[in-house]
This record gives C-alpha cells, structure tokens and sequence, in this order.
C-alpha cells in the first residue's frame, strides 16, 4: 500500500507545535562521525523503536540542520537516552557550539562513534535507510549494541523538562 503526501493544510505551525508538544517525549542526544572525521553530535526527541527483528530504531533530522550532511553521510549512530539529572547535557548538544562534548567523558564504539557515557541507554547502530519526509530526514538503524542503567528518564512535555513520577494507582514494574 502506497500512502501518498496531501497538500499541507493550512495550520497555525506555532500552534500545531504546541499541540504537538502535548505529547511527553524521552530525551536523546544522537551522535555519529562527521565527513571531516570529527565528533557531531544534537538534541532530539524524535526517536522510537520500529521493529525487534531486527531490532531497528528511527530518529529524525530536520532538513536546515548544519549537521544534516554528516548524518547522512555516516554509517553509524548512536542514541543516547538521557536521565533525569542529565538537561544540561540536553542543552549543550542543542546549542551551537565548537565543542559539544566538551567536558563529557566519552569513549568510541568499534565504528568510531563517540558514545558519552553515564547515560540512562545508549544504542549503536548501523544505518540503514534515510527518507526525506516534508521538512526532515527519518534515519533509520539496526541495532548493533546497547546498554542500560538504572535511573529515571528525562521527559520534555510542553516546551520544557519533566522529571517522571509512578502512578500512585500503579505498582511499579522497575526492571
């Protein structure tokens, strides 16, 4: 089945964001090897799990990034899934900067991808497919490693951080 674009209807884009914020997200700092064979790394909160198998994960880029062109041109990524006491970090990889890891302990996988360590789960993966998709780029990876801590996530909901709390009606699920 072949799903085709529609013209754009014609929203109000500040309050289509908003709306769109509505929904709690994780927060991700993707990273990969530049063209020049230098760290690049950005804020995101567009990622999700497509498939366990094979075990494939998308972020997306979006088209007027200065990073695009690294992305793209990268075989491998990775994604960094951010704790609860991690929003500075958030913030220096959503700034333009010379340096975003500046200050960060990180090794590298065996593709060469910096990987910053201390995160709440980090995923490296192989890329896959890119499509370009109205104003962004979707990237698409295989999973080629991960690793988990234990911790809280940071969320962003509304424009702005979130901590997480259970559900008082809920019993916890921890694993």
């Amino acid at each position: 089945m072949t799903i085709s674009a529609q013209t754009a209807t014609p929203f109000d884009s500040i309050d289509l964001r908003n709306t769109l914020g509505k929904f709690a997200t994780g927060v991700t700092v993707i990273t990969a090897r530049g063209v020049d064979g230098r760290p690049v790394g950005m804020t995101a909160n567009s990622f999700t799990s497509v498939s366990l198998d094979p075990p494939l994960l998308l972020f997306c880029l979006a088209n007027s990034a200065r990073s695009l062109p690294d992305f793209v041109a990268a075989e491998s990524f990775a994604i960094h899934v951010l704790s609860a006491d991690q929003h500075l970090v958030s913030r220096q990889f959503a700034t333009p900067a010379a340096d975003k890891f500046a200050g960060l302990k990180v090794t590298e996988d065996e593709a060469g991808v910096p990987e910053i360590e201390g995160v709440l789960a980090r995923f490296s993966c192989r890329t896959v497919s890119r499509n370009q998709e109205g104003d962004h780029t979707i990237f698409i990876g295989q999973v080629q490693t991960y690793k988990k801590l234990d911790g809280d996530p940071l969320l962003f909901f509304s424009g702005g951080y979130r901590l997480s709390q259970e559900h008082p009606a809920v019993p916890s699920r921890r694993q």
